[in-house]
């Protein structure tokens, strides 16, 4: 798996936000977590010159370089880094680096300026109208980040790939979507992603239009399309949404729902280790559809299978999680936070 393949824990739409920088005299930091690839008028001006879908300071004049703090949607363990220099061609930064800190709440740009800030990209060489990609070894947990251009520039986009590690501290006073992606979730397989990525199905909130959600292309054959989803932890699911909101002629026909519990030891491979959730069932185009699951033996993955094929906007998966699978996430998260 490329550490592309992992979710960006930074993007607008998981709750990624652009806390401060130290100069947008000419295009505005908040571009750089936008969930769009970045766009370009040629000959687009406006008060402050050509107009860039990204982030880009004035020429520099004198020593030092430019930042930009960067909230992560949902904290985590970050395996790669994306600086996307789209369009900048004669304005990009030479070079850049990322760093990373944890800090709990909510903390400003004066709380994160004392930040204790380590590194996870060195000051590396970055190339202009180009998605530069630099792969982080680090086992560091992450809230923000802040990302430098030396000495200064345009960069469009910074996509900030990794896993999920949130506090568990509320996973007890509120109803818990085990699938999510801000509760830990992720999806781990998934037969097709031609139009957009699985984990776009996790994803937080309700979808924007056709293309927030996960998309197949269309199957000439005789199977259907499915994704695999590991869960926050092991847990009972009491109701399972999917949702087909916007997917309007592309809806999948039917879906089911299947369990595996890692806990009992078997090989996921085993089809036999799996246990019905949700028998396949009709479903409707532009439609969110809410089932009420019998079954409450806990499972650790879900695989989603759609009939033929077709996409989904969300997938949740409301339960409730184990004791001891509580027990483990919180341990796990004291454990990196402690680290760092």
């Amino acid at each position: 798996m490329q550490f592309t393949d992992l979710p960006d824990l930074a993007v607008r739409s998981l709750g990624g936000a652009v806390l401060a920088a130290n100069d947008e005299s000419f295009a505005e930091k908040e571009c750089l977590v936008r969930d769009p690839e970045p766009v370009y008028t040629p000959h687009d001006f406006g008060n402050k010159g050509q107009i860039y879908d990204g982030w880009e300071t004035r020429r520099r004049r004198e020593p030092g370089h430019d930042w930009a703090l960067i909230r992560l949607g949902v904290p985590g363990l970050v395996h790669g880094v994306v600086v996307d220099t789209a369009f900048f061609k004669g304005n990009y930064p030479p070079e850049v680096s990322v760093e990373g800190c944890t800090l709990g709440g909510y903390p400003g740009p004066a709380e994160l300026a004392e930040a204790d800030w380590r590194e996870l990209v060195p000051r590396s060489q970055a190339s202009g109208h180009t998605k530069n990609h630099y792969k982080v070894d680090s086992p560091r947990h992450v809230t923000h980040v802040r990302l430098n251009m030396h000495p200064d520039g345009g960069i469009a986009r910074l996509r900030v790939h990794g896993e999920p590690v949130p506090d568990p501290a509320l996973f007890t006073r509120l109803p818990l979507d085990l699938a999510a992606l801000v509760n830990g979730g992720g999806v781990v397989a998934a037969s097709d992603s031609f139009y957009s990525r699985p984990w776009g199905a996790i994803m937080p909130g309700n979808a924007s239009s056709q293309a927030d959600g996960w998309e197949t292309g269309r199957r000439r054959d005789d199977g259907n399309d499915w994704l695999t989803v590991k869960l926050a932890g092991r847990g009972v699911i009491a109701v399972a949404e999917l949702d087909t909101t916007h997917l309007k002629f592309n809806a999948p026909g039917a879906a089911a729902l299947r369990g595996f519990d890692a806990a009992a030891g078997a090989d996921m491979d085993d089809e036999s280790a799996w246990f019905d959730l949700l028998g396949r069932t009709r479903l409707q185009p532009d439609t969110p559809h809410r089932f009420a699951v019998e079954d409450a033996r806990p499972a650790t993955h879900v695989r989603l299978d759609i009939y033929p094929d077709g996409g989904m906007a969300r997938l949740r998966l409301f339960g409730e999680l184990t004791a001891e699978a509580l027990r483990d996430i919180e341990r796990r998260y004291l454990t990196l936070t402690s680290a760092t």
